[in-house]
């Protein structure tokens, strides 16, 4: 039986015939920020390349929630932010993960995320200091957001307790609050050109709240890196305004299989124009860094494709 097993398998590889999953679950964000579009996005370009498959998107509370999914086998691809991958890596508690993740493996990098603190003009917050007293949202709770929020006020010598009020909000409960004057601003991780900041812009009158170089010099991670919101990215917006920036990762299970993600990984950057059509922050992604100084292994069906594309020797 077991002879007759292995001619079988070799039969397969010698074929390309191969036993797709049964579903690819997508594991993105809240549905009006960057993730959850571009999850729609891929699920469109994967059901072409594995119509054996069921493609769903599941939108999520994004970093570490999806992690933890990934982990506990309830998707096959997520998108989180690379400190949170690596803080999942290691088993970083107080980023919300009990252990190390180490079923994890990388697909790759792919656009950056900017820290993008958000202000009513009429609450008078121009700098980071005059975050204090104000009532803010920092994202969801131990999502990737806050643990970016937490790294930044720090970085600023502030904490929260120096804020007037913290609420634990995603992009669309921010906004909402935002509009109705119950909160001041929000720091929300995000791609640029996002649409929850658009949607606030065309409601009230909003200011970008500057991350300067020398507090972004402070925090003690190389996933951080100095960066700037292009002047006209949104509305009225003059001028550059400095802040930092994470890159995302898309992120599998060592539970998939190789040709599986191979297939995913290749389609994906071969279709990257289709991609940008869901989400401009597709514009960003660049084969030849995806599979550079990322924090958890490569899985071996990404590995394969980038070898294959010449991106990684």
């Amino acid at each position: 039986m077991r002879r007759l097993v292995l001619a079988l398998g070799s039969l397969i590889l010698s074929t390309g015939t191969w036993a797709a999953p049964q579903f690819i679950n997508i594991l993105t964000g809240g549905t009006s920020g960057v993730y959850y579009p571009l999850g729609v996005g891929l699920s469109q370009i994967y059901g072409k390349v594995l119509p054996e498959a069921k493609t769903s998107v599941q939108a999520t509370k994004a970093s570490v929630e999806n992690l933890n999914l990934l982990q506990d086998g309830k998707g096959e691809v997520a998108f989180a932010l690379g400190d949170s991958v690596s803080d999942a890596w290691r088993g970083n508690t107080e980023a919300g993960f009990k252990a190390p993740l180490k079923k994890l493996r990388a697909i790759g990098g792919i656009y950056s995320n900017y820290i993008q603190i958000i202000a009513r003009t009429d609450s008078g917050i121009r700098t980071l200091a005059d975050l204090k007293g104000k009532r803010v949202s920092v994202g969801a709770a131990k999502s990737g957001t806050e643990l970016n929020t937490r790294e930044i006020l720090k970085a600023a010598g502030m904490a929260y307790p120096d804020l007037g009020k913290v609420e634990y909000l995603g992009y669309a409960e921010s906004v909402e609050l935002l509009k109705n004057r119950q909160l001041d601003a929000t720091i929300q991780s995000s791609g640029l050109n996002a649409a929850f900041v658009k949607d606030l812009a065309t409601a009230v009158d909003i200011t970008l709240v500057a991350i300067p170089v020398e507090v972004a010099r402070k925090i003690d991670d190389a996933a951080y890196q100095s960066a700037s919101i292009p002047k006209g990215t949104y509305p009225n917006q003059t001028a550059d305004v400095p802040t930092v920036a994470i890159r995302n990762m898309l992120v599998t299970s060592e539970a998939v299989p190789e040709e599986v993600v191979y297939r995913m990984t290749k389609s994906m950057f071969e279709n990257l124009p289709q991609l940008a059509a869901s989400h401009s922050a597709a514009k960003s992604i660049e084969l030849a860094t995806a599979a550079k100084g990322l924090p958890i292994p490569l899985h071996p069906g990404a590995e394969r494709y980038y070898r294959e594309a010449g991106a990684l020797k």
